[in-house]
């Protein structure tokens, strides 16, 4: 192992520290295998990764991107990336995305990808294999790293206009694991169980650093299954799950024979609101209490969270927790949400987006909500045309780009429809081009052909749920499209298909 790190390295001084006092503490298993991660398998894994990334040619404060699959594998290339004063940008691994991802890697401005995966035609960065370095065959790190501190770096679709730039350092990572920590009492006993995306902000903050943080350990699920879960949460001995309300709407029925184990001390729900009769039926049905969170990538994964040990109510995220937030509307009325606080960004990286702050520095979120009498945050939903499915928030723009290339289609709107599983979906409508009074088997070879473009170019969450063709798309004196006659239904709809 490296020699001590200086106070400059936070993160890697806890990875050492854990790593000697929690040795053969597990850190992290993988749900689907046997494998399982020691403190200090960790230790050794990071310094390995960390002799890696300066082999390459990686120097501190430079931007290194993420793209592995392997959950066991990316949690020890994040955390040794992040350790070495790189800013880490996680990428989506799945095959479909991977041109996505590196065209989003450059606009993250990344040009060293370690990956699992060959690149993609059309990538312009350098891509490195996740298990191409072999320490026992390269020389000791004897040097010291520059006193960078790093962190990840995210953004917004790059398919919208100019993305958002966010980057977070490892002191804002850190200090928001452990709020978390300190808000759902967590203890070296506890054993999470995480089935959300490592590239995104909540799992990489609430599962892989609030867990390393306080010493427990976490179960790591490549995605969300439904079969079988409480059979496989009950034998990993799990006392807590991460997840979003579209996996809690599936678990809400219990199956026959299925009985959640009286150790899950809750759910914590994040990145999408949790509706109150979904809240009340999760626990009625099931008996586990559901622990309601108010995040956003921008304040490091979290803003309020649902109180432990008092009232939890449903509908509400509960209070503020480390993050000041402040609603723009008198006591108990709806207005704008802004926060503000040591783990919230105050610029973003990408310009064009300095209207996002007031003039005192607080961040504009973008929601709506209140506060009731007892400090509650309740939200009612967003001022933008943002689709939250199941807490993957999707920027129409991406779909229609891709659908306005198939042949017959003139014009494309994306909108949301609310879903009782994921909350809301995208769905589609179309304006062909030429005449649009074909007969009916014209028109479902045409959604067909949408189909079968949608299912070739776009991941499954980001398909439209629906197609619905129009003989003219509602717009302004402009051309800019009405999406809210869409939304509302006020349109001829000439045929419509489910897909």
């Amino acid at each position: 192992m490296e020699s001590p790190p200086s106070s400059l390295d936070p993160l890697l001084s806890l990875i050492h520290l854990q790593a000697r006092v929690r040795a053969s503490d597990v850190y992290l298993l993988d749900a689907r295998s046997e494998r399982t991660l020691s403190y200090a398998a960790l230790g050794e894994r990071v310094d390995e990764h960390r002799h890696a990334l300066r082999s390459w040619g990686l120097k501190s404060g430079e931007r290194v991107g993420l793209v592995v699959g392997d959950t066991l594998t990316f949690a020890e290339w994040f955390l040794a990336g992040i350790s070495f004063g790189a800013w880490v940008a996680p990428l989506d691994p799945t095959p479909a995305s991977a041109l996505a991802s590196a065209t989003r890697a450059a606009t993250l401005g990344v040009s060293l990808i370690v990956s699992e995966a060959r690149a993609p035609e059309g990538s312009a960065q350098e891509w490195m294999s996740a298990d191409s370095f072999d320490p026992e065959h390269a020389e000791a790190v004897t040097e010291e790293i520059e006193p960078s501190r790093g962190g990840i770096i995210l953004s917004s679709s790059g398919t919208t206009g100019t993305p958002k730039v966010m980057a977070l350092s490892v002191d804002q990572l850190l200090a928001t694991a452990e709020l978390i920590v300190e808000h759902h009492r967590f203890l070296p006993s506890d054993r999470g169980f995480n089935p959300l995306p490592l590239w995104h902000v909540n799992a990489e903050v609430v599962g892989l650093l609030s867990t390393l943080c306080v010493g427990a350990s976490l179960v790591l699920d490549e995605r969300f299954h439904r079969t079988d879960f409480w059979t496989l949460v009950n034998g990993f001995d799990v006392s807590w799950i991460n997840a979003v309300p579209a996996i809690i709407a599936r678990l809400a029925n219990l199956n026959e024979g299925e009985a959640p184990s009286r150790a899950i001390r809750f759910v914590r729900s994040a990145s999408a609101p949790l509706t109150p009769s979904l809240f009340e039926r999760f626990e009625a049905h099931v008996g586990v209490p559901v622990i309601q969170s108010y995040g956003m990538t921008e304040a490091a994964s979290q803003i309020c969270v649902s109180p432990i040990d008092d009232v939890r109510k449903a509908g509400s995220v509960g209070r503020p927790a480390g993050v000041e937030v402040r609603v723009l509307a008198q006591p108990g009325e709806v207005g704008p949400i802004e926060i503000t606080g040591p783990t919230v960004i105050t610029r973003y990286q990408s310009p064009g987006y300095d209207e996002r702050f007031s003039e005192d520095g607080w961040l504009r979120t973008g929601d709506l909500g209140f506060f009731d009498a007892d400090g509650y945050l309740f939200i009612v939903g967003r001022n933008d045309d943002v689709i939250n499915r199941g807490g993957e928030k999707i920027y129409p723009l991406e779909i229609e780009e891709i659908l306005t290339t198939v042949e017959g289609v003139a014009r494309v709107a994306v909108v949301g429809r609310e879903d009782e599983v994921f909350g809301h979906v995208p769905v589609a409508f179309i304006q062909p081009t030429g005449d649009v009074a074909m007969n009916e088997s014209e028109l479902a070879e045409l959604v067909e052909r949408v189909r079968a473009h949608a299912s070739a170019r776009l991941p499954s969450t980001r398909r439209p749920m629906s197609v619905s063709i129009l003989a003219e798309l509602p717009a302004h004196a402009t051309g800019k499209i009405q999406n809210a006659h869409l939304r509302r239904g006020d349109v001829d709809v000439v045929y419509e298909e489910r897909l």
